[in-house]
Parts: structure tokens; sequence; C-alpha cells
């Protein structure tokens, strides 16, 4: 049996920490993750992958895959997450004249790495690369494969992009076995070393109200869209409020809708017009195909004798034509309590089951048989913002505990002893 003491012993923690600030250096915002990609493709060879692909599934747009191959016999793992980052909008405003200014710089401050990505997730994919370092290291040979697919197009924001591409790329070349299907996987989204094995899915709606604009002292020649708006808003906020009232999920809590933006109106004239966009969230069970329905019919009830006309729109589709897919693996799996155990070896009283407040990729890989938390340092409640960054302790923590993890559940032993 692997001893857990020899793992930890060979974690080098000078590695991970200048890796990851080597990655933050390396600006990645959605539709400019090449360069980032590259960096982990160059690390993989370095971690002992097999085999390390470099694709681009649309221009400038890529991909990085690997496979390290197991002796025979031993479950497989896949480690994954998103190359790519959102914006410093802010960021140097925030930190002008300190050593935080540069988002990029990814300073060491009060024991932490500050920077863009630093979080979300470039530490996620600084400790998974760790933890191979630290397994080629240590000289351990797995009898299972371990394979990491890293995406481009995970991150919403950037106009006309944020739809995971990246992820539909890896998704087909698991289906058609270009990539080796795992029994398990990890994806590196922050948890601070918690466990998630539930996230929401979503559906975000843009509504277009159309009436005609007039001007205000004839204000009967026009159709008033604001009004009609309002209408539509009170049957939107009674729905929220019919939802909230729904099972909630132990881990997620209950499902909600929330109006995000309303806008209207005319230079001193009927408006003509009105837009409204919303989030509905969903718990796992739920019916995304449903909750688009109950919109629907909510904004045709809200229209409905107005003489305006009323449009809805789904510009977020991801693994669903309008949206994101809630997902949840199962916390009694063998695999879910082994990755507790090694958090547990390393950072006692951390150790912990948790539900994700975010969409990310995973369910992707759960419609493929895949079983998927999400497990990495980071605070998910500091990033997109100025305040992003992740502790020093952690990401080392984190780097032990996915070695442990990984060579358990690889069943892995050691060949050569440490290096």
């Amino acid at each position: 049996m692997l001893e857990q003491a020899t793992l930890v012993e060979a974690v080098d923690a000078e590695a991970a920490v200048d890796w990851l600030r080597r990655a933050v250096a390396t600006p990645s915002v959605t539709g400019d993750e090449l360069a980032f990609a590259r960096l982990v493709a160059a690390e993989l060879e370095v971690c002992g992958a097999d085999e390390v692909h470099v694709e681009e599934v649309a221009p400038g747009r890529p991909i990085v895959w690997s496979v390290a191959r197991g002796t025979g016999g031993g479950a497989s793992l896949l480690l994954s997450g998103h190359l790519d980052t959102v914006r410093t909008d802010g960021w140097r405003e925030r930190w002008q004249g300190t050593e935080r200014e540069d988002p990029f710089a990814a300073a060491i401050v009060d024991g932490a790495i500050w920077g863009r990505g630093s979080a979300d997730l470039k530490a996620g994919i600084a400790t998974a690369l760790g933890a191979l370092r630290t397994l080629h290291a240590a000289g351990v040979r797995h009898a299972g494969d371990v394979v990491t697919a890293w995406v481009c197009d995970e991150e919403s924001g950037e106009p006309g992009l944020g739809r995971s591409i990246g992820m539909h790329a890896v998704a087909q070349r698991i289906d058609n076995g270009t990539i080796p299907h795992a029994d398990f996987a990890v994806y590196v989204e922050p948890t601070s070393l918690a466990v998630y094995t539930a996230q929401i899915g979503f559906v975000i709606a843009d509504v277009e109200i159309e009436g005609r604009s007039a001007y205000f002292g004839r204000p009967e020649e026009g159709v008033d869209a604001l009004r009609a708006g309002h209408r539509v808003l009170t049957e939107l906020w009674e729905l929220a409020d019919e939802i909230a009232t729904r099972d909630a999920h132990p881990l997620i809590g209950s499902p909600k809708l929330l109006v995000t933006e309303a806008a209207a109106g005319g230079y001193i004239a009927v408006p003509g017009s009105c837009r409204l966009s919303m989030i509905r969230s969903l718990v796992p069970g739920e019916d995304l195909s449903e909750a688009v329905a109950e919109i629907e019919a909510a904004v045709a009830r809200g229209v409905e004798g107005t003489r305006t006309a009323a449009s809805v729109t789904f510009p977020a589709g991801r693994d669903h034509a309008v949206g994101g897919l809630p997902a949840e693996t199962s916390a009694e799996l063998p695999a879910v309590e082994a990755l507790l155990d090694a958090v547990r070896a390393v950072a006692p009283g951390r150790e912990r089951v948790e539900g994700s407040p975010y969409w990310a990729e995973m369910s992707f890989l759960a419609a493929r048989g895949i079983p998927c938390v999400y497990f990495a340092p980071g605070d998910i409640a500091n990033a997109h913002t100025a305040e992003e960054h992740v502790r020093v302790d952690e990401l080392v923590d984190g780097v032990k505990a996915l070695s442990l993890f990984i060579a358990g559940h690889c069943a892995g032993t050691i060949e050569g002893g440490v290096t």
C-alpha cells in the first residue's frame, strides 16, 4: 500500500506556487486562451503524460487533453476545467498604486496569490498539475488511466462567446473514443477544498415587448410597451414567488427566478418598446424545458389584451439548447468518500460535501455516465471581482489532497522511490 506520508513529502510547494503565478501572468480572457493552453500542455509533458494534445476547436480557441496510461486493472480518472477567465474591469482602479495593481502580476500579499484567474480557476489547474507532478516525481505508477481535458469558452460575458464550445468538443471526443472514457471526474472549479456533488441548472431569458410610440400630448395614438412590461413583471414576480415555495434541494436550496434587467422609455413620448431579462436557476430533478414553458406562459399572460407583441429568446445555450442542465453525483460513491478522506488527511475539519451555487460543466460529463464533482482551492465568492485571490496554504493543501486521491483512486504504487 502506498504510504500517504511519502506522497505528502513529495509535494513541491514552491513549484506549485511558481506555476500558478506563471499561469496568472498568462492572460486568457475568453476568446484569447491559446497562450495559456500551450503553457498547460508544456507542464503536462513535464508531468509525464504519455500523450498531450492541443487542438483548436475554432480559430484560436483551444482544448488541451492528455492521457497518462495506467498499467491496467485500476479505476480511471478525468481531471478537467476551463482555460478562460473573465475580464479585469475595475481591477487596476481598485488597487492603483499598490503591488496588486497589475491583475496579471500574481502578487503574493498576506499569504495569498492575487490576480485574475488566480481562484477561477487557475488554482484548480495548478492543483491538478501539481498532483500529477508529485506522482511523477515520487515514481508512482497507477493502474488506471489519468486523463485531463482543459477547455476554452466556459466563462460568460464576452459578446457571442461563452457557449462551452471547448467542452462540446471534449464531449464529442469522449463519445467517439478519441478521449478515453473515465470512471470518475474532478472538475477544478473553486470550492475552498469542499467537495461539491451537485450544481444548479440555469436558463437566461430576454423579453422584447413592442408597442407603438406616440407624442406625449397624443398618448391615445400609441401602444404603451412599458405598461405592458409592468404587467409582465407582475406575472414573472408571481411566478418567482411560487417557484421559491417548491421543494428545496438539500445542498443547493430552492430554485429561483430573478429579473435582472428592465429597460424602456421614450423621449417625452409613449414608450414604444420594453426589454426585460431574467435568470431561472434549477435544482437537480427539475426539467429545463418545463421551466422555459413557464416563463413563456407568464409573458403571454402579461401582454394579453395590451395590443403589444412580445418575443422571448434564450441566448445562453450550453448543454441544452436554451441553458445549462442541473446535475448531481451521489455523495455515497466510493470515489467521493475517498476524496473527502484525502482532504481530511491533510486539512482535518475541511472535508465536507456541499452544492455548487454556480453552473459549470459537470453536467456534460454526467450525461456521458462519468460521475463528476467540483474540487479545488479558492473561494468562489471572490471570483470575477477585483478581490480575486487564493491562499498559498490552501493551494498546497489542495495539491497534497489531490495527490493522495489520485494515487488511491487509480491504485498507485511506488516504483523507484522519491526522486
